[in-house]
C-alpha cells in the first residue's frame, strides 16, 4: 500500500506538470512557483482545520529544513530549465533517488545492498533513455543547477521521512512546505515584473498547479512516512512515465520504440527495487 501512495503521488505530480505547461503561456515562472505554494497552503490550512490539526509544530526546525530544501530544489530546477533543454533538466532532477540511496548508506549508515542500488541506477538509466538528454559545454551552470536540484531534493525527501518518524501529520508537513514556497515565490514573482491578472482559464490552471501539487505532496509524504525510503524514491521515476503518456494524450507527442523500451526499464526497476527491499541487505564495508 505504501508503494501505491508513491505511484499516486507520481500521477498527481504529472497532472501538476500538465498544468504548469499550460500555465507557462499565461504566467511567469515566479508566479507559478508562488501560486503552487499559496494554493497548496490554503488547501492544507482548510484540511488541517477539518482534521483538527494545529498549525504550530514542536518540530519547526525540521519543518523549516524540509521546506527550505524542497523550495531550493524547486528553484534550482527552474534555473536548469531556463538554461538546458527540458529533457536534460528533468533527467538531472531525477538523480535524487541515487542521492537518497547514497545518503542512506553514507550519512544514516543504513544498509543499502548493491542489488538495491543497482535497481535504482537501472531506473535512472530508463529515464535517460526516455528523455535522451543533451548537454553542451557552455551549459555547465545549468547542469550544476540540475544536479543541485536532485541533491537538495534528496535532502527534502529524507526530512519528510524523519518528520514522519517524529509523528508529524502529513497535512502539517505539506502546509509548512507550501508556506515556505509561497514566501520564496512571492518576491520572485514581484521582482521579476510582468505580473498577470487572473482570467477564469488562468485561475483554473493555477488551482490545478496548487491543488495537484498539494495532493501529490500529501501522497508522497505518506509514502515516505510508512514505506521504505529507497523504494519510495525509486518509484518517483514513474512521474516521467505518466508525463510522457500525458504528452501523447494531450499534445499528440509520439513515443518511439526507444521510449517504450525506457518505460519498460523504469517499470522493471520499480519491481526490482521492491523485491530487493524485502531482502536483508549485506553490511556495508567499513572502508
Amino acid at each position: 500500500m505504501q508503494s501505491l501512495w508513491m505511484i499516486v503521488a507520481s500521477l498527481l505530480f504529472a497532472c501538476m506538470g500538465v498544468c504548469v505547461k499550460l500555465g507557462s503561456a499565461h504566467f511567469s515562472t515566479g508566479e507559478l512557483v508562488f501560486y503552487r505554494g499559496f494554493v497548496g497552503l490554503l488547501l492544507m490550512a482548510v484540511l488541517a482545520r477539518w482534521q483538527g490539526i494545529a498549525y504550530a509544530t514542536p518540530h519547526w526546525r525540521r519543518q523549516l529544513s524540509r521546506g527550505l530544501s524542497g523550495t531550493v530544489s524547486l528553484m534550482c530546477y527552474f534555473i536548469a530549465i531556463g538554461i538546458l533543454p527540458l529533457a536534460t533538466a528533468v533527467t538531472l532532477n531525477y538523480t535524487s533517488p541515487l542521492f537518497v540511496a547514497q545518503l542512506l548508506a553514507l550519512w544514516f549508515r543504513e544498509p543499502v545492498g548493491r542489488g538495491l542500488f543497482g535497481a535504482v541506477a537501472l531506473g535512472f538509466a530508463g529515464v535517460v533513455v526516455l528523455l535522451q538528454p543533451t548537454l553542451r559545454p557552455e551549459q555547465w551552470l545549468g547542469a550544476a543547477a540540475g544536479l543541485g536540484s536532485g541533491l537538495v531534493a534528496s535532502l527534502a525527501y529524507l526530512n519528510v521521512r524523519e518528520l514522519g518518524r517524529l509523528g508529524e501529520p502529513e497535512t502539517r508537513t505539506v502546509l509548512w512546505f507550501s508556506l515556505v514556497t509561497s514566501l520564496f515565490g512571492l518576491p520572485w514573482a514581484v521582482f521579476a515584473g510582468n505580473l498577470h491578472g487572473l482570467t477564469l482559464e488562468g485561475a483554473a490552471i493555477l488551482l490545478g498547479v496548487g491543488g495537484f501539487g498539494g495532493c501529490a505532496q500529501l501522497a508522497m509524504t505518506r509514502a515516505y512516512r510508512y514505506g521504505k525510503t529507497v523504494v519510495a524514491a525509486n518509484l518517483s521515476y514513474s512521474t516521467v512515465v505518466f508525463s510522457s503518456l500525458f504528452g501523447v494524450l494531450l499534445w499528440d507527442e509520439a513515443l518511439p520504440w526507444t521510449s517504450l523500451l525506457a518505460i519498460a526499464i523504469i517499470v522493471a526497476s520499480g519491481v526490482l527495487v521492491s523485491v530487493a527491499a524485502r531482502k536483508p541487505a549485506p553490511a556495508m564495508d567499513s572502508d
